[in-house]
């Protein structure tokens, strides 16, 4: 393989857990709830969906906010709207903690990387493979790479919110290869998501799946990619 496309979350990076996302921004807003209570909104706020690269919605997202959902990744504006919507179907202490909230999950101590990221990115560029992130996202997460010290092994970020398309279009891994001057029939896609991710075969990509599974219970789900990409 001449180049490797990864998608960010759930592939690279998880999310932290529902209950430490609310915990900060409780801690840095300065609002105390019981136990109890804390426990309840995080469970709610998991179920309804409202924590990006977090938990899909369990039931059907608000008549407000459906028409956008489905095209949240295609802006900023859209990704905050969709999240932010979902988020006020559960009852919070100060209705200004949902977009707090929201602003948390984009700060880099929100996110960790898998054990074998570093290690499986580092392989690769000594082995001279070319490397690229295609993410469904609305904000700019080369942030998150920087602060974990992995921005140096990535040459080429394609994010949604800022082409205006989502995978699973073509167009968008099509950008990809063209950023990294690498043959699609050469690249291969690497993510969590068989629907999103699974777009690049469209264009002759070779596709790999891993699982979306908290950090600590996949310590090695990148690794595979080294034999694959040769």
């Amino acid at each position: 393989m001449a180049a490797v496309l990864f998608d960010f979350s759930g592939t690279l990076f998880r999310i932290e857990s529902p209950g430490s996302w609310l915990r900060a921004v409780l801690a840095d807003s300065e609002v105390s709830l019981p136990e109890p209570e804390l426990i309840r909104a995080a469970k709610e706020l998991e179920a309804v969906g409202a924590q990006p690269g977090g938990a899909h919605p369990s039931a059907p997202v608000p008549a407000d906010v459906a028409p956008i959902w489905g095209i949240r990744d295609q802006s900023s504006e859209l990704h905050r709207s969709a999240y932010t919507g979902v988020s006020r179907q559960v009852t919070l202490p100060d209705p200004a903690l949902h977009d707090r909230l929201y602003d948390r999950h984009m700060a880099p101590a929100a996110w960790r990387p898998y054990p074998d990221t570093a290690e499986v990115l580092g392989a690769l560029r000594e082995r001279g493979v070319a490397v690229g992130v295609v993410s469904n996202i609305g904000w700019d997460l080369r942030p998150v790479f920087r602060e974990h010290g992995l921005d140096r092994y990535i040459d080429a970020y394609v994010l949604s919110y800022e082409h205006g398309i989502q995978k699973p279009d073509p167009r968008l891994f099509s950008t990809a290869c063209d950023a990294l001057g690498a043959d699609p029939r050469d690249t291969l896609m690497v993510g969590d998501d068989r629907r999103a991710d699974g777009g690049a075969a469209a264009l002759g990509c070779g596709v790999h799946f891993v699982d979306h599974l908290p950090v600590a219970e996949r310590p090695d789900g990148l690794r595979p990619v080294l034999d694959l990409a040769g």
